[in-house]
């Protein structure tokens, strides 16, 4: 029978894997045990723990939960604390940030001010967890690459709730938090600016969201493909590369004229996906405090047609 790997994995098991700890330091602030979930192996590695929290993962997960739980009792109150109507209607709740009339003040808790008390925690809890990978990372040792790309994430982030709300003078600006009223947000937003699309920012945001796409889906497929010669230990494939990597090479030699290194195709996958939220977070930054009307500017600078 032909040894296929698409849905299934081999999952096997020994003794946790306690991790690193040359300092001590590690240890002391983590968990001391470790557990096995069969579930998490189907989707990763089965082995949940030890975990490390932090003062940083503390200060995150409890500002991320008083932001949960602010948005959360809003739609309950919106819901008239019915549960029936609470799952029923939780995709069309909304908790909208202060109107126009504020602009950059406390409004009243019920036009606003729990939008700006909840985004206040909301913020802190990013960047709480932002420092928490820097951190970790300076510990184990590792690159900074993973809180950097983080980073790419959080200025969209900032942009689209803090920083171009400051700019334009108003926390209507930012955006609501809800399901259906984010994406009716989003679609204002592209029609009050002259169609989005014009937007030379968003275009190559978008360019790189495909091309994002296009390549972890390469390069998945790829290390699946060679899984049956080893292709999926990495590490050991770039110091004694072996039949998987000769093969994977080969594959794209021929279908494409040239391959990626083991090591090159992680670097066009970390930057594709860092320049996704990078420029697009540019892009919504411009719209209103730059261009009025993207389709105008579009069609001073011969990127859309005349009328």
């Amino acid at each position: 029978m032909e040894y296929q790997n698409i849905f299934t994995q081999v999952q096997v098991q020994g003794p946790p894997e306690m991790g690193m700890d040359p300092t001590g330091d590690i240890a002391r602030e983590r968990t001391s045990k470790a557990g096995f979930s069969k579930l998490a192996g189907i989707l990763g590695n089965a082995q949940l723990g030890p975990l490390h929290l932090g003062m940083f993962g503390v200060v995150s997960l409890a500002t991320g939960l008083l932001w949960f739980f602010i948005v959360g009792l809003n739609f309950w109150a919106q819901a008239d604390y019915s549960p029936a109507v609470f799952m029923r209607d939780l995709f069309w709740f909304s908790l909208e940030p202060p109107s126009e009339e504020y602009g950059l003040g406390m409004a009243p808790l019920n036009e606003g001010g729990w939008w700006l008390i909840s985004s206040f925690f909301l913020l802190v809890s990013v960047i709480a967890w932002w420092i928490r990978t820097y951190l970790r990372a300076e510990e184990l040792g590792l690159g900074k690459h993973v809180s950097w790309a983080f980073a790419s994430a959080i200025w969209l982030f900032l942009v689209l709730g803090l920083i171009r709300p400051v700019m334009m003078g108003s926390w209507s600006e930012a955006v609501p938090y809800g399901v259906f009223s984010h994406l009716d947000w989003t679609n204002l937003f592209s029609l009050t600016y002259g169609n989005l699309f014009y937007n030379p920012f968003h275009a190559l945001s978008i360019a790189f969201l495909y091309g994002s796409a296009l390549l972890f889906a390469m390069h998945g497929a790829t290390i699946l493909a060679v899984s049956r010669y080893g292709g999926e230990r990495e590490i050991e494939q770039i110091v004694d590369r072996g039949t998987a990597s000769e093969r994977a090479a080969l594959f794209w030699r021929w279908t494409m004229g040239f391959n990626a290194t083991m090591e090159g195709i992680h670097r066009w996958a970390w930057w594709f996906a860092v320049l996704t939220t990078l420029t697009g977070g540019v892009g919504i930054l411009l719209t209103g405090t730059v261009v009025d009307n993207w389709y105008v500017w579009a069609q001073d600078h011969g990127y859309a047609p005349l009328d």
